[in-house]
């Protein structure tokens, strides 16, 4: 075909942006498809979700048309058809049926005078009935946790993604994860996979977690559909859903897509001027500062500790300005109740960036201003290796290769005792060259960093006291390069 098929369209307002109400128009070659599955309402009855839409060319994405031949954990049924536009109309898929229960043994024949066998007819009966509805309640409690938490607020135009903050409409969410064409893997690490996607025609990134990893999903799921988290040094979100048979299960968490990678990688390739170094230096405190404030109000954001500050954990946008991302070990403070929201996940943060009170396991996980004070340390490191990387002199001559923090004390995977060793024992810090100290802003970012990493926790800075220093220097919203 030169040209897609229009198709109807519907289902947690599945339309795309500038098609008609209730239509949408596939790639050459894209198919019309219903879908039906059972989903919890919110009264926590099961109810049938109709969907209909657009698929595209690629049957490998994540919903194909032969999908309900394969066993779902949770009945769903999909059809499709391509022969002329509007053909998902007349769709009806249903439910595949579910496998016959195995049905209790006939009583055998006896004479009528004799009550017994009926009775035992009836008790086992009984006992086969109550124990489907036991299976019955329990598989619907293991879909309802299995779900992303609902979002706090709901938007009034779910066609358009809200950025970081409360996010999408959980429908709607679902319906994002559906569209997702997925083009490359850009990243690998120990919690999963990261691939370059496309939604509507624009790039996303779509994280997809390891089954193993099922904790740190739906904390940072959680972390980010908090309300008031939106902001534009905090990574973008989009949608979350899970997608799985029996066999497999894809934990996805959908993203804005920041093409030049990684703080890390950036810096390994890219010498910045002092103008570029204060430009992400202040971006980054600030995304810092308004995770660690609590907003207090009917709506009001509780405070949050990150726990995982690292350059590998910070995106660089086009404009020069840095994003946070990855909240999977986040903390955070419940103030109603003077506690602290740890998520039961086994995953411990990167060792290289562990505060000295981390690993010495001092840190006390009852005081919130715990883990504030040691995203500030492993903050301090990561203004150490952008420091690196900023040119000085006539003709900006002088600049250090990229390097990790303690690359000269440990080796390239430290443990936590060469760590332990390293900072606690010995006390030693990153050194911090004589070029900083006799060029501004250089030199107050060698103040800052070295207050940030001192011994002791209570000395170190505040994320706001770090983000107003720097507030005289950001002069410049983009970023420059050398």
């Amino acid at each position: 075909m030169s040209r897609g098929l229009e198709c109807e369209c519907a289902g947690g307002a599945a339309c795309p942006d500038g098609a008609a109400n209730g239509t949408c128009l596939t790639q050459p070659g894209g198919f019309c498809f219903v879908a039906v599955e059972e989903v919890l309402d919110e009264g926590g009855l099961v109810v049938i979700d109709r969907t209909a839409g657009c698929l595209p060319p690629d049957e490998s994405g994540f919903m194909q048309c032969k999908s309900s031949q394969v066993p779902h954990q949770h009945p769903k049924g999909i059809e499709c058809c391509s022969d002329r536009d509007m053909c998902n109309r007349r769709l009806r898929p249903v439910l595949p049926a579910p496998p016959p229960d195995s049905a209790a043994p006939a009583p055998r024949p006896a004479a009528a005078s004799d009550p017994t066998p009926l009775v035992a007819a009836a008790l086992c009966l009984a006992l086969v009935a109550a124990l489907a509805a036991a299976l019955l309640l329990l598989r619907r409690r293991r879909k309802a946790g299995k779900r992303p938490p609902s979002p706090p607020a709901t938007s009034t135009h779910p066609e358009v993604s809200s950025g970081s903050g409360s996010g999408l409409p959980l429908l709607v969410q679902r319906t994002v994860a559906k569209q997702i064409q997925m083009v490359e893997s850009i990243g690998k690490g120990r919690y999963g996979e990261v691939w370059l996607a496309r939604w509507r025609g624009e790039k996303v990134a779509v994280k997809v977690f390891f089954t193993t990893e099922e904790a740190s999903w739906f904390r940072e799921t959680e972390i980010y559909q908090t309300v008031l988290m939106r902001h534009e040094n905090i990574l973008g979100f989009i949608a979350a859903d899970i997608k799985g048979t029996g066999s497999w299960t894809q934990m996805l968490l959908i993203t804005d897509y920041h093409e030049n990678g990684s703080l890390h990688d950036y810096l390994q390739t890219v010498v910045l001027d002092t103008h570029g170094l204060m430009t992400m230096a202040y971006s980054i405190v600030s995304g810092l500062a308004h995770l660690h404030m609590d907003i207090f109000g009917t709506s009001g954001k509780p405070a949050i500790a990150h726990r995982d500050i690292k350059s590998k954990n910070i995106l660089v946008k086009r404009n020069g300005q840095c994003a946070i991302a990855d909240f999977g070990l986040a903390v955070r403070y419940v103030a109603e109740r003077n506690e602290v929201d740890i998520a039961p996940n086994t995953r411990v943060g990167t060792r290289r960036y562990m505060a000295p009170e981390v690993l010495d396991e001092k840190l006390d996980v009852t005081n919130f201003e715990a883990f504030k004070t040691a995203d500030m340390y492993s903050l301090g490191l990561v203004l150490w290796e952008m420091c690196r990387r900023c040119a000085t002199g006539d003709k900006a001559q002088y600049v250090e290769a990229y390097a990790l923090p303690y690359n000269e004390f440990v080796p390239p995977d430290p443990s936590f005792e060469d760590m332990h060793a390293v900072v606690v024992a010995k006390g030693i810090r990153p050194p911090i060259p004589a070029r900083w100290l006799s060029t501004e802003p250089l030199g107050t970012l060698a103040t800052l960093m070295s207050e940030c990493w001192h011994h002791s926790p209570p000395v170190r800075l505040t994320a706001l006291r770090v983000k107003k220093t720097l507030a005289r220097y950001n002069t410049e919203t983009t970023i420059k390069l050398v």
